[in-house]
């Protein structure tokens, strides 16, 4: 990398660490503190740091029954001082105690299990989450357990009590002997006068999360991570009251989310489209339809090629969907949004036990949505249900089973054409296409999609796992509409012709993962080793145009809709192929910890690829295939406990489908990924920031010689900086801001001039999103949202012919909640801004605007 590069990088670490520790200062401790006369514990959401390097022994872990309710005792040394932070995940209260291990007198180490200690409460566990680190969850039936923490001669005390009255009295637990974790004994720290206690009551999930699955499809915290990884979390979802995959990306650096022909998402990542949706880390191919957010859990944004262990996609990263799961208490959720242009939507989420041992658990969550647009004449109707089923086998086996349902009827939306270097100066709400209302096929982009999930866990031992995950999607996809053909940018006579497709869609992927965990010596080891197989059969492509000019032009300066309509039957049938993709991957993957601040990762993947097609129009059979292997090294080291720097290489590919002239099958496209940067996790408050350098090669371009063949000789780059932080500063203020900048451009190419920008890649993007809740009082539950968003210019296509405006657009919210309702409206694009989204053809006939300024009135119950 340049020097300029690294220069940089190092200043900016040093100011977002500088800010962030000075931050630090004055972000209070969410606890009540009593003192008292024992060793000193110190407990937050933000972790202490504490200069200490040795392990310290849990001997044992006791449950007595109090008259409050039970007791959770972890026998320490007396003296000895750990590190405690806490979270919650739905009504699971969880506590992860640093510095720790359970381990017997005897070296071996266990696990404490107890089943419904008292009433209220479904189960408390102890375990070795990691070598260092013990982790305590407690589960509550309907509402989150209080839990109060305080250290005494006994060791760690952790007082639970519920919502309900205590009706028994906990179960004596089991130790259940497993293999050595070795670890060195800790020193006792300082004795103090007075020790402290804490009484903590369990919060929401709010807009940090510490931990991902998708960058290295293990339980790993993202500051162990040598990547940039995003993840937005429901509660940033509900507070914006966005529904749809593209709305809720806005709040990522790098990340220019917009739609194509208003019908399915389009993503660009660091320059570059990406059609990488995956779900519960499984590929989620073809979407052609808007993603709802109805069902997830949290979006989580991998940056950067994922070919190690996702196989092919874009360069620029990847976006993982993370689905609700079943809960073992009854949960209802109904909610109804209306709001500007005839939107109105209903939502249920309902979810618990089907059996008395709640060993069989399920979630049904449903919407419909209808609405029209502030562009004339553009209309949307959308069904979507998904009912989930989980069967706890035994404690250590667990089978789910997720269907999805999508029935969508959606308006295709072209745009509104540029003229010259800029956009057309008509109103964003003029329309040059015909549809007929929302039931009527014209006009329309039709999709009916069933997915299911199939996913398997079995725990062999604390070390050792399976998951076996079997993805399967079919749809049926119908298209008809006007396509824009070509504009007399001095008469604004815009020429058309109808287009027609339809389809058979259907894809199969199953993934088989082993994860472990062992040493060798003192070094630790988290190993995965997968095998994917991917089979996708789209049969039966039908494609038809009507002949050029054989659509009614129409002027977008004085419009004037056309009676025509066609069908796919009257037209040229100009494609019937048939398709059949064929993957097979395996990878093997190394977390590596030296110690307990330097980590490495190391990681292969080997993919074939095959492709087979069939053309029913003249009965010619196409046939493809080919290898990849793509490696993967990263490096994580800590100098301090909540500071993170990390360098990473990464290799990923892309299926080429040129045609060459010798004959030969052509090589994957190829991109290779350099990334350095920081992360910064004081607990409920953190930040990544990235510095990366990404080449793709193996494009290809026109044959200058021969126009009917293609030659391998395009070359982009994409470089950059971004900077994400999230969490909570203050009791009840929560933030996510973003910064990216992004130079992606052509650094060689037959065609194109070396130097033009990529297409819909801004420069400069900027996000940022809080919300306050007043926390007492007689107003406690009201709070207020603001929200601002900058994209700045953009090339509207490759040749770089028009220019896409920057734009600056500001959100707002108002809601209250309190008990289990929850009322909240949504203001969007508050000061009434003229913007356009992107150009999704990436060609000048057509750049989608923004919505105005808009209003979102939501009301919810929770019982």
């Amino acid at each position: 990398m340049k020097s300029w590069w690294l220069s940089n990088s190092f200043q900016l670490w040093l100011a977002l660490i500088s800010g962030c520790l000075s931050a630090l200062v004055i972000v209070p401790v969410s606890a009540q503190v009593k003192s008292n006369t024992q060793p000193l514990l110190m407990q937050s959401s933000i972790p202490q740091i504490t200069p200490t390097s040795e392990i310290v022994p849990i001997t044992g872990v006791k449950a007595n029954s109090t008259d409050k309710g039970v007791e959770i005792i972890l026998e320490i040394t007396a003296g000895t001082r750990l590190q405690v932070t806490n979270r919650s995940a739905g009504n699971n209260f969880i506590v992860d105690v640093s510095g720790g291990q359970l381990r017997l007198p005897s070296g071996d180490t266990y696990t404490f299990r107890s089943q419904k200690p008292l009433a209220g409460i479904t189960e408390i566990t102890v375990d070795n989450l990691d070598a260092n680190t013990v982790r305590v969850i407690v589960v509550g039936e309907k509402t989150l357990p209080t839990v109060e923490l305080y250290d005494d001669d006994a060791g760690l005390v952790f007082g639970i009590t519920s919502a309900a009255t205590a009706t028994q009295p906990p179960q004596t637990p089991q130790a259940e002997e497993k293999p050595v974790l070795s670890a060195p004994q800790q020193e006792p720290a300082a004795q103090q006068n007075e020790p402290i206690e804490l009484v903590v009551t369990g919060e929401q999930d709010g807009y940090r999360a510490q931990d991902a699955s998708t960058a290295t499809k293990t339980d790993t915290p993202l500051r162990d991570i040598p990547a940039s990884i995003q993840v937005i979390p429901r509660q940033i979802i509900e507070d914006r009251a966005v529904t749809q995959v593209n709305q809720a990306l806005q709040n990522v650096s790098g990340v220019n989310a917009s739609t194509y022909q208003g019908v399915s998402e389009q993503i660009n990542i660091r320059g570059f489209d990406s059609g990488s949706f995956f779900k519960n880390g499984s590929a989620n191919p073809f979407q052609y339809d808007l993603v709802t957010t109805d069902n997830l859990e949290r979006i989580e944004v991998l940056k950067g090629p994922a070919g190690v262990l996702f196989g092919q996609g874009s360069p620029g990263g990847i976006v993982n969907l993370v689905t609700k799961k079943p809960l073992n208490e009854p949960y209802y959720n109904l909610s109804f949004s209306a709001g500007s242009f005839g939107l109105y939507r209903p939502s249920l989420d309902i979810s618990g036990p089907l059996n008395a041992d709640k060993t069989l658990l399920y979630r049904f969550i449903g919407s419909y949505e209808q609405t029209l647009s502030f562009r004339d004449g553009v209309n949307r109707e959308s069904y979507f249900f998904t009912p989930t089923v989980q069967w706890n086998i035994s404690p250590a086996t667990k089978l789910t089973l997720e269907f999805e349902f999508i029935d969508a009827d959606t308006s295709v939306d072209l745009g509104i054409p540029s003229i010259g270097r800029g956009i057309a100066a008509i109103p964003i709400s003029r329309y040059f296409s015909e549809t007929d209302g929302i039931n009527e096929p014209f006009g329309k982009n039709s999709v009916r999609k069933y997915n299911l999930t199939i996913t398997l866990d079995h725990q062999f031992n604390q070390n050792w796992s399976v998951r076996n995950t079997f993805f399967a999607k079919w749809f049926n996809l119908s298209r008809l509409y006007p396509l824009y053909t070509g504009l007399n940018e001095t008469t604004g006579e815009l020429t058309r012709r109808t287009y027609a497709g339809e389809g058979l869609y259907r894809s199969y992927f199953n993934n088989l993962d082993i994860l472990g965990n062992f040493k060798t010596g003192s070094i630790e080891h988290k190993l995965l080793a997968g095998f994917e197989y991917g089979k996708e059969i789209n049969t039966d492509l039908k494609f038809g145009v009507g002949e050029s000019g054989s659509y009614p032009s129409i002027n977008i300066f004085n419009p004037i809709r056309s009676s025509d309509r066609y069908s796919l039957d009257t037209l040229t049938i100009t494609n019937n192929r048939d398709e059949n993709y064929t993957t097979y991957g395996f990878y093997l993957q190394d977390q590596i910890a030296f110690t307990n601040n330097l980590k490495l990762l190391l990681g292969g993947r080997f993919d074939s690829f095959e492709r087979n097609q069939f053309n029913r129009l003249n009965s010619t059979p196409t046939e493809a295939n080919f290898t990849a292997f793509n490696p993967r090294v990263g490096i994580v080291y800590q100098p301090l406990q909540p500071v993170s720097l990390y360098a990473s290489f990464t290799k990923g590919f892309e299926p080429s489908f040129a045609t060459l002239e010798s004959g030969d099958i052509p090589p994957p496209q190829r991109s290779t990924q350099y990334e350095v940067g920081t992360k910064l996790d004081f607990g409920k408050f953190g930040g990544t920031l990235a510095f990366y350098d990404i080449t793709k090669t193996n494009i290809p371009t026109a044959d200058l010689n021969n126009s009917a063949f293609d030659i391998l000789t395009g070359e982009v780059k994409s470089r950059g900086i971004e900077l994400d932080i999230s969490g909570e500063i203050l009791p009840g203020l929560n933030v996510i801001a973003a910064y990216a900048y992004n130079d992606a451009f052509v650094s060689s190419d037959n065609l194109t001039p070396v130097g033009n920008r990529f297409d819909n890649a801004p420069r400069h993007t900027a996000s940022l999103w809080t919300t306050y809740q007043l926390q007492r009082g007689n107003l406690k539950g009201l709070g207020f949202g603001l929200g601002v968003y900058y994209v700045g210019d953009r090339a509207g296509d490759l040749a770089n012919t028009y220019v896409i405006p920057s734009y600056l657009r500001f959100d707002s919210s108002i809601f209250y909640r309190r008990d289990n309702w929850r009322a909240q409206l949504n203001f969007r694009n508050l000061f009434d801004t003229e913007y356009y989204l992107g150009s999704p053809n990436s060609d000048r006939l057509g750049v989608i605007p923004g919505a105005p300024f808009s209003v979102v009135g939501t009301i919810s119950v929770q019982f």
